[in-house]
């Protein structure tokens, strides 16, 4: 009895993939076999590949006109590595101490929030060389930084601070403390590239501070310069490696004191663009140091994202996917034909998961083929424009982002294709399906211009146009700030977060289509 059981069930199994197999392949057979389907694909395709080549045809900058400005770090990167620098050489191990008591905005104006002083072992005072530096900034407290791209958060957020960086061999720990007794490690960062002659000394530098104003329609961005002082007191350098000790504040200790260098201080404006005069300064009376800089030690985030830049033109081809997911079903609607499926396909809900198979599946092969035809064809373009070595690495295909990007586009219009598949079950009706769809697509990239930057980053973030945020293929930096703007892509740090937010918008619509097609006649 058992084993007959088991038979029926296994056949049963069987059976049922065998038929739903045979319901996939019926559908693909009804797609290929209506022409204007087809052709409506191949539209898609032509109407992304050719608004992105409009687009980047009419796109250009002039980031290469100052090439003398970059500065590339240890790891190949882009990076700003501006600041005031005052140093002595340490060799071997080591450690420097500083307290810094006060960091604010010459101007007596706001103070950049990633303002930074504090204490900082370097190569040497070549920009781009290797480096580690703990430091306190006004907007977001103690931080140790090294190579320009790694940042650790510490846990004061006060001003003054004490400050320490121990060097053990190719090994830079950094610790903070509010009393200069007690002490806290923020974490220990290797530097395989860091010499056995060092520079130790303080630093102080500040970012641009970034303005936005925005018209519906308009957006103006700006940054002001923010030159800042810092001034230090307590400093100390240490020839060998020590566990951290308690200091003195009202005995900063003097040159010449035992397991210290008797050098004197040496004053460096970091920098291809300091220049000097009154924005880079130091100086030092009677222990206490004063630091006057401007700059910025961190990536350099380039201001456009070339590779996103052509793919945006995938909002037009996005129009026609979702026409086609919509027509897949409401054209059987209208003709009737809807019955002679389900006939075919009692379980309705099998007939609309093969359908929503066979239309994510030619929209994504359609859509790959586009996206990959544009990268070729959009790059040479874009180089002509300006978006070039050195400022503009030229992207490869090969690439993860470049890579992601070109598939996720793919993915974004199958998903929306499905979408409208979904859509147009609930409804039944072709313009009001696509009208619907296409607008929670489209309208909010036009309402976000003429919102405020954090409404409009909300905004974009709750709706399907979030899927868009996939093709972004430039590296983001918690600790620089740069002007990205919500319609441009720039409202989730994670590409793959959009995508998740588009699939549940998919998912919840064919949920919904699922529930109405067992409760409603063909």
């Amino acid at each position: 009895m058992t084993t007959t059981t088991t038979t029926r069930f296994q056949s049963s199994v069987s059976g049922a993939r065998d038929g739903f197999t045979r319901l996939v392949h019926a559908e693909w057979t009804k797609f290929r076999s209506v022409r204007r389907w087809t052709l409506g694909m191949l539209a898609m395709a032509a109407l992304t590949v050719g608004m992105g080549l409009f687009i980047a045809s009419g796109s250009g900058t002039d980031a290469n006109s100052h090439p003398e400005e970059l500065t590339i770090g240890p790891d190949g990167t882009r990076v700003q590595d501006v600041f005031q620098f005052t140093h002595r050489p340490l060799r071997g191990d080591g450690t420097v101490t500083a307290r810094v008591t006060s960091l604010k905005s010459v101007d007596g104006g706001t103070t950049a929030g990633w303002a930074k002083a504090g204490v900082i072992i370097k190569a040497g005072t070549r920009p781009g060389s290797t480096y580690a530096a703990v430091m306190v900034t006004p907007g977001h407290g103690v931080r140790l930084q090294s190579d320009f791209t790694k940042d650790v958060a510490g846990e004061s957020r006060a001003i003054p601070g004490w400050l320490r960086l121990v060097r053990s061999g190719t090994s830079v720990t950094g610790y903070e403390s509010a009393d200069g007794r007690t002490w806290r490690e923020v974490g220990t960062v290797k530097l395989p590239k860091l010499p056995q002659r060092a520079e130790v000394g303080l630093f102080t530098t500040s970012p641009g501070i970034i303005k936005v104003q925005r018209e519906f329609g308009k957006t103006a961005a700006g940054q002001t310069t923010s030159v800042v002082s810092a001034t230090f007191d307590s400093v100390s350098v240490q020839n060998q490696q020590q566990p951290p000790q308690p200091a003195q504040p009202a005995q900063p200790p003097q040159p010449g004191q035992p397991g210290q260098q008797a050098v004197p201080w040496t004053h460096t404006a970091v920098g291809p663009s300091a220049k000097g005069g009154d924005e880079f300064q130091g100086s030092e009376n009677a222990g206490t140091f004063t630091l006057r800089g401007l700059g910025d030690i961190a990536p350099r985030s380039a201001d456009d994202d070339p590779v996103r830049l052509a793919f945006t033109g995938v909002i037009i081809g996005m129009i026609a996917a979702v026409a086609l997911g919509v027509l897949f079903i409401t054209a059987e609607y209208k003709r009737g034909m809807i019955r002679t499926s389900f006939a075919a396909g009692p379980r309705r809900g099998r007939v609309l998961a093969a359908k929503a198979i066979v239309i994510a599946a030619v929209t994504f092969a359609a859509g790959l083929a586009a996206a990959v035809v544009l990268f070729y064809v959009s790059q040479p373009v874009l180089r002509s424009g300006g978006f070039a070595p050195p400022t503009y690495p030229e992207p490869s295909l090969a690439d993860p982002p470049v890579m992601r990007a070109v598939a996720g586009t793919a993915l974004f219009l199958a998903m929306v294709a499905v979408l409208g598949l979904g859509v147009g079950a609930i409804l039944r009706r072709s313009a009001g399906a696509i009208a619907g769809v296409v607008s929670l697509l489209v309208l909010p990239v036009v309402i976000a211009s003429a919102l405020p930057v954090s409404a409009a980053t909300w905004m974009m973030r709750l709706t399907p146009a979030a899927g868009m945020s996939i093709q972004q293929t430039g590296t983001t930096y918690p600790q620089v700030e740069n002007v990205c703007l919500p319609e441009d892509g720039c409202y989730y740090s994670e590409p793959w977060a959009g995508i998740g937010v588009l699939a549940a918008y998919t998912a919840a619509a064919l949920g919904v289509a699922y529930w109405l097609l067992r409760r409603r006649d063909a």
